[in-house]
């Protein structure tokens, strides 16, 4: 029976994390060396998708708070009322609200107050 040899699927496995590693400098054009590399990054990548969601939900925090602040009211005390008004706008549509029209975040803000 023949020897079987893995050339062209070796070359292949090879040449993803090749291309994988374009622009990567010094050693790690190497294939043993941009494996690592390569790696790596897709374990940072995977980490920071995740980390993207907790920064934005931050922001929209940020936002809002500043936003309710001017509207003589907390964050804290925003978002409790508008459970209690039974209005379930998100944090990300109410900060885009807040940002792109201020009057109706305004609006939005009354009829929470109102529902004590």
């Amino acid at each position: 029976m023949t020897h079987a040899v893995t050339r062209v699927p070796r070359h292949r496995r090879k040449k993803k994390f090749r291309k994988q590693a374009k622009g990567y400098w010094g050693r790690r054009q190497n294939y043993r060396q941009a494996r690592g590399a390569v790696e790596r990054g897709w374990r940072y990548s995977w980490f920071h998708r995740r980390k993207k969601k907790r920064e934005y939900r931050r922001l929209w925090i940020t936002r809002l708070s500043a936003a309710a602040r001017q509207n003589g009211i907390t964050y804290s005390a925003l978002i409790h009322q508008l459970g209690k008004a039974k209005i379930e706008l998100n944090r990300k549509s109410l900060s885009e609200l807040a940002v792109r029209d201020p009057k109706a975040f305004a609006r939005v803000v009354e009829t929470a107050k109102a529902a004590r």
